[in-house]
């Protein structure tokens, strides 16, 4: 993979996603307790054995650049590696990056530089997942194709909010729609179709000549349609050919649990675009229980970032006697570097780094971003609350819906969401 460029979309504003891109880019949004959306896709390209990227970044990108200066100076120029923040430079006229296509032309001179590239990967920053780009790429070669496109099968219902291609026996593509009101559905199965993941591997000079060629601001939009005809285009059926090796625990008939090194099968078929609120709600969610939809504990796939130097989490007071039960513990939770859970109850919920809960307390299915206090006496269910927040004792949230209207954000699912700073220290 040493000749693969890995490009990686982080411009977008993720309007669906406010108020938590409200001062900041999609990738860049906290995620799982530890992480940023941005640092599933370089862990991906890392493990895949690719060491050369571009992060082409553009809608309030500063907390997005400072992260991948702390976390990602990981590279050896004197070796080739690099990853590269290629921020706008309006080098082909006066205007920002308008699309995916457009911010990839507008540094194509970048692909002609470097000589060593024999193939680019085209990818998004704000989705989880654990992918070998390698796999995608044998795949490719083996098939002849020009241009190739990772696809997932998704409920029909739910497909016109995706890219959707139609496919013959041998998965080339003969047609693509891009959000169709009547999605295509897969040959002999009329309850799903199969929907772009976004991810798209092009030989270099394919991908050149398009950039020069074809005018469009958007991959899935513009480009990729018009490559039908022209270019041999593929489809990589993601769950059936994806394959991630890990740890996994299993469970004999008598109930014996076993770590054993095998294909893990959620890891290899599990992918979530986190667009929206209950989108990004849902994949935190996926985390928490004992065998987690997307597991972060993997030996073989890890995930990287940038760490604080932050204490381990804390859990204190242990009073269950009488009725003045005062008890710090958390309940099939991911609690970051630096929490302090002070007799009070964490179930089902992800907090980031420094998120203190004072006793008597409650947090139940909910999402609590960097630096928050929730004061005593709080009760809080299916919220997501952005940082830096005091909230004051006695708060109350995700319990009545109507006032949560009047205050926040409340998804169609029935999620409140707190904008950063709006409960004062």
């Amino acid at each position: 993979m040493k000749d693969t460029l890995a490009i990686i979309m982080a411009g977008g504003k993720g309007e669906r996603l406010f108020p938590l891109t409200r001062d900041r880019s999609k990738p860049s949004v906290p995620f799982g307790g530890a992480y940023r959306l941005i640092d599933i896709t370089l862990s991906n390209a890392i493990n895949s054995g690719i060491y050369k990227m571009m992060v082409l970044p553009q809608y309030k990108s500063q907390s997005l650049v400072e992260h991948l200066e702390a976390g990602w100076n990981i590279f050896s120029y004197d070796l080739g590696h690099y990853l590269r923040t290629v921020s706008p430079q309006m080098r082909t006229g006066e205007r920002w990056y308008e699309g995916t296509a457009d911010s990839v032309r507008q540094n194509s001179y970048l692909l002609e530089r470097d000589q060593s590239l024999s193939h680019v990967l085209i990818l998004s920053g704000d989705h989880v997942y654990k992918m070998d780009y390698s796999q995608f790429r044998k795949s490719h070669e083996d098939s002849g194709a020009e241009v190739s496109i990772a696809v997932i099968e998704v409920d029909r219902e739910t497909a016109c909010s995706y890219g959707v291609v139609e496919v013959d026996g041998g998965f080339a593509i003969k047609d693509f729609h891009e959000k169709p009101q009547d999605p295509v559905c897969i040959p002999g199965d009329e309850a799903h179709s199969l929907a772009s993941m976004g991810i798209y591997l092009f030989n270099r000079r394919v991908l050149l000549e398009v950039l020069q060629d074809m005018e469009g601001k958007d991959f899935g939009h513009d480009i990729i349609p018009s490559l039908l005809g022209r270019y041999k285009v593929m489809a990589y059926p993601y769950k059936a050919r994806n394959r991630i090796r890990d740890y996994v625990w299993l469970t004999d008939q008598q109930g014996k649990r076993s770590l054993e090194l095998q294909q893990s099968a959620g890891d290899s078929g599990y992918w979530r675009d986190v667009g929206s609120l209950d989108a990004y709600w849902n994949a935190n969610m996926d985390l928490c229980g004992v065998d987690p939809y997307f597991n972060l504990y993997g030996q073989l796939w890890p995930l990287r970032t940038y760490r604080r130097q932050l204490p381990p989490a804390k859990f204190v007071f242990a009073t269950e006697a009488g009725g003045n039960t005062r008890v710090g513990k958390a309940l099939d939770s991911l609690v970051g570097q630096g929490c302090i859970i002070s007799g009070s109850v964490v179930r089902n919920s992800v907090l980031s780094p420094n998120v203190v809960v004072q006793s008597w307390s409650q947090v139940d299915e909910s999402v609590i971003l960097d630096n928050v206090t929730i004061g005593r006496h709080c009760k809080l269910k299916k919220v997501i609350i952005d940082k830096n927040n005091h909230l004051p004792e006695g708060t109350e949230i995700g319990l009545n819906p109507r006032e949560d209207a009047e205050r926040f954000t409340l998804t169609s699912r029935g999620i409140s969401v707190v904008p950063r700073g709006y409960f004062k220290p």
